[in-house]
């Protein structure tokens, strides 16, 4: 570990605390999350004077000016076509068909089935929305408490961000200037083991209170439901077989596998008759509503940011931090308390494009692979989606379900608990996330 900290202390004044006191308090009184970031980063060139006030109007049509960013709709659009042409459904018939014989089968198959719908849409608030539609009632009939349903969704969805093709990881990558397509080939081991957590935790915790059963079948009957199971869905594996074929064998960007996924989930409705003209408007205008979401936010960070840059905030962040202690563990524990806490209150984009340039030259003062960085500050936000009381993924399904959001946090602590050691695991073993990358990157 390399510690030669040459930067000093950065004095900062009003014209940087008043800003973001501003910034806070409009996300608190509901103001959206991109016209309180453009209040913070405009008033803070003005007071600071450290950057030009074009810098604005640059950053906001430069920044989002990008290549990459175009997969980010397409990406959108096919999670929104899966949905609307029962795509979706197909996922879920065939985890039900390889759980179906356990203890806890089918929460087991609505884990699987948020991380298939997940490595399409790249989108966790849209894959708890849209899983949960089609599984909590079924959950609730099979023994599980409401409470849990929904916390077992929300757990499920986080792997929305984490399992690739994801939106973080093009955001991230970005800012950063990584290769988004390392990213996803880096985030694969560690998204699994989260899936993976999830899926062991359902597992204890139906042993422990018995929801669920099972139904116990012989071989030959489970290989049959399966093969049933593939044979009236198995079209609907081809958008993600093209997607990682594309991306891991490095014949597709990200941005054109989410354009040839489009093309075939829009082929594959058609096909199956699930899908009409008519559906179009409709279609794109839900897809425009996210992507509304997320590309404002993208625009207005990056100015915020620069300033941030600008004024030191970086250099002084990880000069007061090191100033604490200069124990790497004790710091890497730090960024990941930060980070959850971040994930629980402010949605994925903002959070990368705001702490990414701050926390990342402390993960190079202590000598973290910038890839191990990448990883571990999405995944530790994907953790805050869970974490009670405010976790995002935690009202998205107490929206659609109606249930109080204070039950649905208490389920989801064990969650939490695994997941955060799978964080760990990726924050102090570099391997984990560097395993399937070229020797360049570890």
């Amino acid at each position: 570990m390399l510690w030669n900290l040459q930067q000093g202390a950065v004095e900062l004044g009003w014209d940087f605390y008043g800003p973001i006191i501003a910034m806070v308090v409009l996300i608190a009184l509901g103001v959206p999350v991109w016209a309180s970031i453009g209040v913070g980063a405009v008033t803070m060139l003005y007071f600071s004077d450290v950057l030009p006030l074009t810098l604005v109007g640059e950053s906001l049509f430069g920044g989002i000016d990008h290549f990459a960013l175009t997969a980010v709709p397409l990406f959108i659009l096919t999670g929104d076509v899966l949905v609307r042409t029962g795509l979706s459904r197909k996922f879920l018939n065939v985890a039900d068909a390889l759980t179906h014989w356990a203890k806890g089968g089918f929460g087991a198959a609505t884990v699987l089935v948020c991380g298939m719908f997940s490595a399409i849409s790249g989108s966790d608030a849209a894959g708890a929305a849209a899983v949960g539609r089609m599984t909590i009632a079924r959950l609730h009939e099979a023994g599980y408490p409401r409470p849990y349903a929904c916390a077992l969704v929300a757990a499920g969805a986080c792997t929305g961000i984490l399992i690739p093709p994801s939106i973080a990881y093009i955001v991230i990558g970005l800012v950063l200037g990584i290769s988004a397509s390392t990213l996803f080939q880096a985030a694969l081991i560690p998204g699994l083991l989260i899936l993976g957590s999830i899926l062991v935790t359902n597992t204890v915790i139906n042993r422990m209170h018995a929801y669920e059963q099972g139904n116990a079948i012989s071989f030959g009957q489970w290989r049959g439901n399966v093969w049933n199971a593939l044979k009236d869905g198995w079209y609907a594996f081809l958008v993600p077989g093209i997607i990682f074929y594309g991306i891991f064998s490095g014949r597709l960007t990200p941005t054109e596998a989410g354009a040839v996924a489009v093309v075939v989930t829009i082929f594959l409705g058609f096909v199956i008759g699930t899908l009409k003209l008519a559906d179009f408007p409709s279609m794109f205008v839900s897809s425009a509503k996210v992507n509304g979401i997320i590309l404002p936010i993208i625009a207005f960070s990056l100015p915020f940011a620069q300033t941030l840059a600008a004024l030191g905030v970086p250099q002084g962040f990880v000069y007061s931090l090191t100033s604490l202690t200069e124990d790497p563990t004790v710091i890497i524990l730090m960024m990941i308390l930060i980070l959850i806490a971040a994930g629980c209150v402010m949605e994925t984009t903002p959070n990368i494009v705001i702490l990414a340039p701050i926390l990342k030259p402390l993960a190079d003062e202590i000598g973290m692979n910038e890839i191990q960085f990448c990883i571990m500050m999405i995944t530790a936000l994907g953790v805050g989606f869970i974490t009670p009381p405010l976790g995002l993924n935690l009202f998205v399904v107490s929206g659609i379900t109606g249930q109080s959001v204070l039950p649905i946090a208490a389920r989801a602590i064990p969650f939490v608990f695994f997941m955060l050691l799978v964080v760990l695991l990726i924050a102090f073993v570099p391997a984990v996330s560097t395993t399937l990358l070229p020797d360049i990157y570890k």
